[in-house]
């Protein structure tokens, strides 16, 4: 896969020249794949950047929105049709594709006002392709999902590649691994943060194309659950940390109803023998062969993260 075109998006009138990008007409509507970063993300901590892949009549293009900058210029700033950034978050009908987008959802809505509208989250696509209630129990990592589904269709040096350069970035943020969180708000941005932030999107319509195939009778089922993450996010009471966070969403009805739909499905996971995960892994310089139970959610900018502050451990299920 190429790597789409990146770039930093720190002034006004870059997001005007974006938001007219967007909502342009054109024979064929944007699909956004969206991540944010920040310190603490969520409504306790701080949005830095906005990670935004527009996907549009075959070409992908990748904008950073420098939010650390731009603050709620980076939402308010209009466009020529007087359209702005959070218009087009809460539009229902531009689709919002996301991988886990409860703490997202609660910063924007906490700091900006955004209630985010049609969205769709791939962690609960994937979760619902599973063949059974017991494997469905936990929920699994970014980095996860894509060897677990993409390694049969994508080159193994490639999601090497694609590793090593999301480690590289962890290097600068993540304490155990001598970084700061405070990086994120460092500019000009670092290359190898602008590299992390790609990958946490450079994979999303891969993945959602997988498992939109896949779950054709669950679909239901899935925009149900990706509605209620949102709106769980908007709750006072919603805790962005909490540890039940790793668990699935799905009721006993919808297991139930899930259990029924999902025929055996042959695995790609394991190769000749090998498994995807060391073959994977390997040239890992920081892997000592534990699983990653700070990154059950890839999200790098919470106390999901710094496991021993929190107390949290998250396990993975296949």
């Amino acid at each position: 896969m190429k790597d789409p075109e990146v770039e930093v998006v720190d002034t006004t009138e870059q997001i005007v020249r974006l938001i007219d990008s967007i909502v342009a007409p054109r024979p064929s509507s944007p699909i956004l794949y969206i991540d944010l970063e920040g310190v603490k993300l969520s409504r306790h901590g701080s949005v830095s950047i906005l990670t935004l892949l527009v996907d549009r009549d075959n070409t992908q293009r990748v904008y950073l929105v420098d939010v650390h900058a731009l603050n709620a210029l980076a939402f308010s700033t209009a466009g020529t049709t007087n359209k702005t950034l959070k218009h087009i978050l809460e539009a229902q009908q531009i689709i919002k594709v996301f991988f886990d987008v409860r703490n997202d959802s609660d910063a924007l809505f906490a700091h900006y006002g955004i209630a985010l509208k049609g969205v769709e989250d791939v962690q609960v696509m994937e979760s619902a392709t599973r063949k059974t209630t017991a494997s469905r129990q936990h929920l699994n990592s970014l980095a996860k999902c894509i060897k677990d589904n993409l390694s049969c269709f994508t080159n193994r040096q490639e999601l090497a590649r694609w590793k090593l350069t999301k480690t590289n970035g962890e290097r600068l943020f993540k304490p155990k691994l001598g970084g700061s969180y405070d990086v994120f708000n460092q500019r000009p941005i670092p290359k190898e943060l602008i590299g992390y932030c790609v990958g946490d999107v450079k994979y999303l319509a891969d993945l959602r194309n997988f498992f939109l195939a896949r779950i054709h009778n669950s679909r239901h089922l899935v925009d149900e659950v990706s509605r209620a993450r949102v709106a769980a996010s908007q709750n006072p009471a919603y805790q962005p940390h909490s540890q039940h966070k790793a668990m699935a969403p799905w009721t006993k009805e919808q297991n139930a109803f899930l259990d029924q739909i999902n025929s055996p499905q042959g695995s790609c996971s394991r190769r000749n023998g090998l498994d995807i995960d060391d073959e994977f892994d390997i040239i890992d310089p920081f892997d000592n062969g534990e699983p990653d139970y700070d990154d059950w959610d890839d999200g790098p900018t919470s106390c999901r993260d710094i496991i021993n502050d929190c107390d949290m451990h998250y396990y993975y299920s296949d």
